[in-house]
């Protein structure tokens, strides 16, 4: 911590005394707010001292303490570490005062702190489930809930075959099916009150205008390719503008978290991998960064590690924009050759991954303490082959092939606008807060591993526009080659210099927040250890899943063809978004 942020901090003490308090468990960091201080110190935060990028929300339950905790970490947009304040209420009634109002950006996380634990945010303006269905029992990330099929708490289950016997656990499933049919339910005459709240809340709409006109509500998806997989759109439209829309997900959750506190600490490095399954390296980079915060000291990196895990990071995000260009342009109507082009070199860079974990997608590379394996023979020079040669000249060809395209300059430019301000305010990342002309990057604003050992530049774009977020990708692809030419250059090269992984471990009491800059923005671990072999709170920040958020503010006052391609330039992937 900076001088500077001591200052800060102390000023902030000083302005709430008697307000708030450090937290004093071993282990853990930030301030306590009272539930009725709340809005009045986050909204100090914003104005007075400049933290106005609120990054995460997270819900806990301290069962044994008969609490809920929802954790916020918050940050400058102009760079620097977090400052974390937190709330307890009783776990019985737990109720928060909502922050939407100052910071649009925890609108969805409010609304899954609620879906998931059962904690409600007065004052929210859509307060609704947003994961599960509106038919679903109780909140699954409760402590005290247990799925159908429950067998035990935690893994490895006792239960696994003892004495070789076996048993099925569907013939021992004590919890039914958790789901709340309303009395007298038949499937034919139940409208579910979630989607009857939905309805309703998108035919309500103000308007100035002299002419009177219906408006139509139209629903893209669930199942639709231009919403790149289960996701929905409910759109309101006035001939073809959009005058509302508001995005639905969930239909691919399966409690990643849940599983998460119920895995090992090891256990979960395979599971990031089905987060983002097209970034399998940076989400498993993230999650280390986390448990070893909480291991501190006990865990040393070497420098070699550490930049085969920039390398495997920086790969990542040119397989990343390559697939997202790809993908856009086909919501484009390009046909599928754009997205071949771009296919043909992610392939390439799958060929690494192949050869230094053994699998193309769910790499399972990264290891408490450093990395897996070492590099293969030959590997290093394929990598140079790619970051010298190829990269640099296929992706100029890219460039020409396609950002002077008067179609798309014709369909993308001020298309999906998002000003800077917008874009702050909803806790926007990546390339979709950077193409609104904030240059926030995670590398450069709090850097972590080897980063700060590296030239690079943080890509900008100023029109926060569908092309500029296209190009803002076509940018960071080019720094990440230029990374990647340095990391290659300043590799340690040494044999059997990588340290040695930890596998099991007791992790120690306390809290911590792993955070890296993922091809789709900042993606963060937030971990709760009590000293056993479980985490006992296990939280994504996925920008997926929060950029969405600001959806609805860019495609307003666009045309219903437009609303694809916007989707199209956040760059979303579903099992990132429903965990």
């Amino acid at each position: 911590m900076t001088e500077q942020t001591k200052t800060m901090h102390k000023d902030i003490e000083a302005r709430f005394a008697g307000i708030i308090a450090l937290d004093d468990r071993s282990g853990y960091e930030g301030y306590r707010v009272e539930a009725e201080k709340l809005v009045e110190f986050a909204t100090a935060l914003r104005d007075e001292f400049g933290y106005d990028f609120l990054s995460s929300v997270t819900g806990v339950d301290y069962l044994p303490d008969e609490k809920m905790e929802v954790v916020y970490h918050i940050y400058k947009s102009t760079g620097g570490h977090a400052l974390v304040f937190k709330v307890q209420v009783p776990r019985a009634n737990p109720v928060v005062p909502s922050l939407v109002s100052i910071f649009p950006g925890a609108d969805f996380q409010e609304r899954e702190a609620w879906d998931l634990f059962g904690i409600r945010f007065e004052g929210h303006p859509n307060h609704k489930r947003i994961l599960m269905w509106e038919g679903f029992s109780g909140h699954p990330m409760r402590k005290d809930w247990k799925e159908a099929y429950y067998e035990a708490d935690a893994k490895p289950f006792d239960a696994r075959w003892p004495g070789g016997d076996v048993s099925r656990s569907e013939d021992k499933m004590v919890f039914n099916k958790n789901v709340a049919y309303p009395q007298d339910f038949t499937p034919e005459n139940w409208t579910p009150e979630g989607e009857t709240a939905l309805y309703s809340g998108m035919q309500n709409i103000a308007t100035d205008e002299d002419l009177q006109t219906e408006h139509v509500v139209v629903n893209l998806g669930p199942q639709h390719p231009s919403t790149h997989g289960v996701f929905r759109m409910v759109a309101t439209l006035d001939g073809e503008t959009i005058v509302k829309l508001e995005p639905v997900m969930g239909y691919l959750h399966r409690n990643h978290e849940k599983i998460g506190e119920r895995n090992t600490y090891l256990m979960n490095i395979p599971f990031t991998d089905r987060l983002d399954y097209l970034s399998s390296m940076s989400n498993n980079f993230g999650y280390v960064l986390a448990v070893e915060k909480l291991l501190g000291d006990t865990t040393h990196i070497p420098d070699r590690a550490k930049y085969i895990r920039v390398i495997m990071a920086e790969f990542t995000r040119i397989s990343n924009h390559l697939m997202a260009i790809g993908a856009l342009l086909n919501d484009l109507g390009a046909y599928f050759t754009p997205m071949l082009y771009a296919l043909k070199e992610r392939e390439l860079i799958l060929d690494i991954f192949e050869a230094v974990s053994g699998s193309r997608m769910m790499c399972n590379y990264y290891r408490f303490g450093g990395v897996a394996r070492d590099l293969p023979p030959g590997t290093h020079e394929m990598m140079r082959g790619l970051a010298f040669e190829r990269l640099p000249r296929q992706i100029d060809e890219l460039d020409r092939y396609l950002t002077e395209n008067e179609i798309i300059r014709a369909r993308c430019e001020g298309v999906g606008v998002l000003t800077p301000e917008e874009a702050i305010a909803y806790s926007a990342v990546g390339p979709v807060l950077r193409a609104s002309g904030v240059p926030y990057d995670v590398r450069r604003a709090d850097p972590y591993s080897v980063y700060d050992r590296f030239d690079f530049d943080v890509a900008v774009r100023y029109h926060g526009d569908v092309y500029d977020r296209y190009l803002v990708r076509l940018d960071e692809i080019r720094q990440s080659i230029r990374i990647l030419q340095q990391a290659l250059n300043g590799i340690p090269e040494c044999d059997n210099c990588l340290g040695k992984p930890r596998y099991s471990m007791r992790v120690p009491a306390g809290e911590a927040y792993g955070r890296v800059e993922g091809p789709k923005g900042e993606l963060g671990f937030y971990v709760v250890a009590d000293g056993g072999p479980n985490p006992w709170r296990y939280h994504v920040r996925a920008p997926s899943f929060i950029n969405l958020t600001a959806l609805s503010k860019m495609c307003e006052g666009d045309k219903i063809a437009d609303a694809i391609i916007v989707l199209g330039s956040i760059d979303i992937v579903l099992g990132e978004t429903d965990r």
